[in-house]
């Protein structure tokens, strides 16, 4: 699996999930967009989204500004 380009093993994760990957890379769901094989997932799907050998994931960080 690639994380906005950067190859990350499955197995680092607890679950293979969205969820999982968030709490690993230590980022508030609340603060990012999740693209994964080009789709934007919703976040209510978050928990349930398996993540597999192949998948390419963007994480969007959203940062305030003024």
């Amino acid at each position: 699996m690639k994380v906005n380009g950067k190859p990350l093993s499955l197995s680092e994760l607890e679950k293979p999930r969205i969820s999982s990957l968030l709490e690993y890379l230590k980022l508030r769901p609340e603060m990012v967009a999740i693209q994964r094989n080009g789709n934007i997932l919703k976040r209510e799907f978050w928990n349930e989204t398996a993540l597999e050998d192949g998948d390419q994931v963007e994480i969007l960080r959203f940062v305030g500004g003024g």
